[in-house]
């Protein structure tokens, strides 16, 4: 049995896009939306941790030490780089941090305005390519960079991924039995080009299944 030291962190996920690592945070003041709530209601804001676990050793990194008002978020991997974000609130800040294992350390790929979002509501990292997106309470999605993207969606409506001109996404619903399908947007103007019935799933290593 290998023993592996967390510091009280236990709950760990596969992290998206590598069958290699695992990634698991304490949420000390909840998820990245509700952490903003509290910085913004003038409640300090209690830094949370996040670990990274390569599953073969066993190695347990924490890339970043949190300084009161930041906040992780949900890292990916992308090609082979693991990426973070982190939100420092005081200073008005979304950094997209690039992971080094040879040193356990980071350095910044990007450093946004947090002015650049209305609020953290579902603020994430996904893959492929890597983008920072955010998906609104008023059915819509942005992609907030490298590049900028607004696109009106469906109710229960997912990005999965883009390639080249084509935006993927998965929705559901309940009509009344539950199913999945997968539409294809224009990337430029968000428009349907195709719906795929089917359940999409993401592998560990980044594969796109489409389970029919």
């Amino acid at each position: 049995m290998k023993r592996i030291v967390t510091n009280g962190i236990t709950n760990l996920e596969p992290l998206q896009g590598s069958s290699e690592w695992y990634w698991g945070a304490d949420y000390a003041s909840n998820d990245l939306y509700e952490a903003e709530e509290m910085f913004r209601s003038g409640h300090p804001v209690q830094k949370n941790r996040l670990i990274l676990i390569h599953r073969l050793e066993g190695t347990v990194y924490e890339p970043v030490i949190t300084k009161p008002g930041q906040y992780l978020g949900k890292p990916v991997c992308h090609n082979g780089q693991i990426v973070l974000l982190l939100v420092d609130f005081p200073e008005g800040e979304i950094r997209i941090l690039s992971f080094r294992e040879a040193d356990g350390t980071t350095e910044p790929l990007a450093v946004l305005p947090l002015s650049i979002v209305t609020d953290c509501y579902n603020l994430m990292l996904e893959t492929s390519p890597l983008l920072l997106t955010r998906s609104a309470h008023d059915n819509r999605f942005q992609i907030l960079w490298p590049e900028r993207r607004d696109f009106t969606v469906a109710d229960n409506e997912y990005f999965a991924f883009l390639e080249g001109n084509k935006l993927y996404t998965s929705v559901w619903y309940e009509d009344p039995d539950y199913r999945e399908e997968v539409l294809v947007r224009d990337y430029e103007t968000g428009e349907v080009l195709e719906r795929i019935p089917g359940n999409l799933r993401v592998m560990p290593d980044g594969q796109n299944w489409l389970l029919v």
